[in-house]
């Protein structure tokens, strides 16, 4: 500038301009720019449009917040706490148009989501009740305590009133002025995904989860009547793990199709697809499109983005890494290992956990006296969609080796392990997930599972988890590949189990055919599909067959893994029950009646194939009509047996039926009837009355009965 008065003012501005001393005082007035301080536009009503046309299954917490809102004394405050889209917001929904309703009374509804709508809410509340602009703009200026104000107010308010804080994710901000409150004048209702009880001291905690399947199809029914049955909007309703959010969305969509309208089959085909987060999502064009809260792909965005802001980034990768699971209890114990620190690091899982835990991510739950984690499906699908491709593979990795440090290294016999089987749905969800050099590690560590699952007893399970593995793995890897052929062959394997001979021989020789074509007769695989299916020709009564491929498998094993190896052990041992008496001296150079003081000597007394060999070895004394030494032998096994696997276990039923044989052979025939009577009853509750070891069994309880038994 000059020395001269050339300022220049636009718009409203003013200039003053002297060569002298001046004293100025002016007041501005300005219209049409809005209120200074803005506010929600109501608190007389929900600030969530419309609420459910029907709520469902929420009678009894509806009852219990009636009950209190009815009484004479205020001064509750209940807590609903969930996952985002469990309904909270549509309980407070429905609590509050009945009681402004049906009792007169005063309902104020504050979005409580951020600091800033907390505030301007509450001071909109006590506008409501009275407080005059002065006081407001006090407050607003923070010369007197806005949440006093606020509070005195509802305390001297001449009618009964209830008030929600909706959206209460962020507790913390409660506590900066102590906002939340008891006033005898009425009750407050606060919804909120966080569920630790530190935030809430002295409320009374509600839980809001997902909905009963009935009542989850009746939601569907009630938005689009028309799209189907009651049994396929429940079918949908489980695919959608029945939560109200996604039921609302899904009951959305199907209601507004007008040109080509879907049917409820048709929808729930295509959740199945890789789409379905988004097909959810395009069911709320008619809610509310704006708002991230009635998105599924969205909501749990919000609770990610806090985690960020409070420096938990640990736990929104837990939550990517518990998305490559399955929708089911996971056990804690596969976090608690150094494999997860390709993800985040391992000191601070727990940290992460309780974030997930805290804002109802995820939930602790004890499954058969294991402590599991558990999230819902629809937010792991919602995560696994939005996780970055950048980070896929490593999550895919560190996944899989986490379940396989969970699966034993080398299954053996054992009792029933019902923490097995919790590992089954996310082994499987893992190989529908990934792909590339993942894809062969998940299919091995699933197919060592279905083995574990074989050797507790397990054997209906162990053919589905193969059965199924060896289909998902298929699509990655080819039908040809090593990893897909093992999974088959455990199949052929529990059918065998399950009494299936049939099933069994054509599952079984037809693996083994790909693999000696593949592999060569030697390979452990190859050699494996072998001993399988020696023993279901066993069973045929095709014995001869049997003991040749059975002699195939020993000199297979021999070549491959060396004498000594257990699985040559075994094989061998096998010998003792399949060869007559009159080749079971000879076989060796009479070296094979030997076989259990050598696996003792290489493998240790208490081996699973030391064991399976002495009981072997049994049989073969008793073929030998040596009946004195063939009980004492497997009397000492069974009693072993049964310490070790307990009295239902198939192994264990096989010997004690062995020892029903030598007693009836030493004349014990009472003991032995008991014994056989026994066996009986257990296969039939274990295995079913018709399966091929049932009816063995109960011939010979009668021709023990009716004095035919011979040895």
């Amino acid at each position: 500038m000059t020395g001269g008065t050339d300022g220049h003012a636009e718009d409203q501005g003013r200039v003053y301009q002297s060569r002298g001393d001046q004293h100025i005082s002016e007041h501005h007035h300005y219209g049409g720019g809005g209120p200074e301080h803005g506010g929600p536009d109501s608190v007389r009503r929900p600030a969530v449009g419309r609420c459910p046309v029907a709520l469902r299954d929420r009678n009894e917490v509806m009852e219990r917040l009636r009950e209190s809102v009815r009484a004479e004394h205020g001064g509750q405050v209940y807590v609903l706490y969930g996952m985002g889209g469990s309904g909270k917001t549509a309980v407070a929904c429905a609590l509050f148009d009945e009681v402004t309703g049906d009792q007169g009374r005063v309902g104020l509804w504050v979005n409580a989501a951020d600091r800033a709508s907390l505030r301007a809410g509450m001071l909109a509340v006590a506008a409501d009740r009275g407080a005059g602009d002065g006081e407001l703009l006090a407050a607003r200026n923070g010369l007197r305590p806005a949440a006093d104000l606020v509070w005195n107010y509802l305390d001297r308010s001449a009618e009964p009133w209830l008030l929600v804080l909706d959206n209460t994710d962020e507790p913390e901000v409660l506590r900066d002025g102590n906002w939340l409150r008891t006033s005898p004048r009425g009750t407050v209702l606060v919804t909120t995904r966080r569920a630790a009880a530190r935030w809430w001291p002295g409320a009374e905690l509600q839980h809001i989860g997902v909905l009963p399947r009935e009542d989850a199809a009746l939601v569907l029914r009630d938005l689009a009547p028309h799209s189907g049955t009651p049994e396929q909007a429940a079918r949908v309703a489980d695919r959608l793990g029945r939560l109200p959010l996604a039921l609302t969305l899904a009951g959305g969509f199907l209601s507004h199709q007008v040109i080509d309208p879907w049917t409820m089959d048709a929808y729930g085909d295509q959740l199945d697809g890789d789409e379905g987060v988004r097909l959810l999502d395009r069911g709320a064009d008619a809610l509310s499109p704006a708002d991230p809260r009635h998105l599924v792909g969205l909501t749990w965005q919000l609770t990610l983005d806090a985690f960020e802001a409070r420096g938990l980034p640990e736990a929104a990768a837990l939550l990517r890494l518990l998305a490559r699971f399955a929708a089911e209890p996971l056990p804690l114990t596969l976090l608690n290992h150094v494999r997860i620190e390709a993800v985040l690091p391992r000191a601070r899982t727990e940290t992460a956990l309780r974030a997930l835990l805290d804002q109802s991510l995820s939930e602790l739950v004890d499954v058969a006296g294991t402590r599991c984690v558990q999230s819902h499906g629809i937010l792991l699908d919602s995560v696994s969609t939005a996780t970055a491709a950048d980070l896929v593979s490593v999550l895919d990795t560190t996944a899989v080796r986490m379940l396989d440090a969970a699966v034993p290294v080398v299954p053996d016999a054992g009792p029933h392990d019902p923490r097995l089987r919790l590992l089954v749905p996310h082994a499987l969800a893992l190989l529908r997930h990934v792909g590339g050099p993942s894809a062969a590690d998940a299919l091995a560590v699933t197919t060592r599972l279905a083995v574990a699952l074989h050797r507790t007893g397990d054997y209906p399970s162990a053919r589905e988890t193969a059965r199924t593995a060896a289909d998902l793995g298929q699509r990655h890897l080819g039908a040809d590949h090593r990893t897909v052929l093992a999974a088959l062959s455990r199949e052929g394997r529990a059918l065998f189990r399950l009494g299936r001979y049939a099933e069994a021989e054509t599952a079984l020789r037809a693996v083994r055919d790909v693999q000696q074509r593949l592999f060569g007769a030697d390979d452990p695989d190859t050699t494996d599909s072998g001993y399988g299916l020696q023993l279901v020709l066993a069973n045929l009564g095709r014995r001869e067959e049997s003991v040749a491929l059975l002699r195939e498998t020993v000199a297979g094993r021999c070549s491959a893994l060396g004498p000594a190896h257990p699985l040559t052990l075994r094989a061998r041992a096998s010998l003792l029950e399949m060869l007559p008496a009159t080749e079971v001296v000879t076989e060796e150079g009479g070296a094979l009646l030997t076989l259990p003081s050598e696996c003792e000597r290489v493998l240790g007394p208490d081996h699973t194939v030391t064991l399976g060999a002495r009981h072997n070895h049994a049989w073969a004394l008793y073929l030998l009509g040596r009946f004195d030494e063939s009980d004492r032998e497997i009397r000492q096994v069974a009693e072993t047996y049964v310490r070790r696997f307990g009295p239902d276990y198939p192994v264990v039923l096989a010997a004690r039926q062995l020892l029903s044989r030598t007693r009836a052979a030493l004349g014990h025939v009472d003991e032995a009837i008991a014994l056989m009577t026994d066996v009986v009853e257990r296969r039939e509750c274990g295995m079913g009355p018709e399966h091929p070891f049932t009816v063995a069994s109960r011939h010979l309880l009668d021709a023990c009965r009716s004095g035919r038994r011979r040895p």
